[in-house]
């Protein structure tokens, strides 16, 4: 991962961190596509998308998650749920958008993703 991305990936960290959710993982990977975040928040798992955009001019960070790459994070997943033997555990997948120049403005979109 490149550095902007670590460090995109690291203010969405603590955002959530700040809002009481809890890291269980960072940049999961399996043949299925790669997770940002692994978060419990209570007792359900949160996987968490992260995007950055300098403006919002095209849609902005929200609109970066296409719908393949809302697949990509369904299989994802889904697959973390399966390794990790947590089918049963209740779980959602949210989105937390970034945008503009510090400081920066955050876009926590929960359950931003159907399962």
């Amino acid at each position: 991962m490149n550095t902007l991305g670590q460090l995109y990936e690291q203010l969405a960290l603590q955002y959530l961190q700040q809002q009481g959710l809890q890291l269980v993982q960072q940049n999961y990977q399996c043949k299925a596509g790669e997770i940002d975040l692994v978060m419990r928040e209570r007792d359900s798992l949160v996987f968490v998308e992260v995007k950055y955009r300098a403006s919002s001019a095209f849609g902005g960070a929200v609109a970066a998650v296409t719908p393949a790459k809302q697949q990509k994070l369904l299989r994802a997943s889904r697959w973390y749920l399966q390794q990790h033997r947590a089918t049963d555990s209740p779980c959602r997948l949210d989105v937390l958008a970034i945008e503009g120049q510090v400081p920066y403005q955050y876009n926590w979109i929960k359950n931003a993703i159907s399962q």
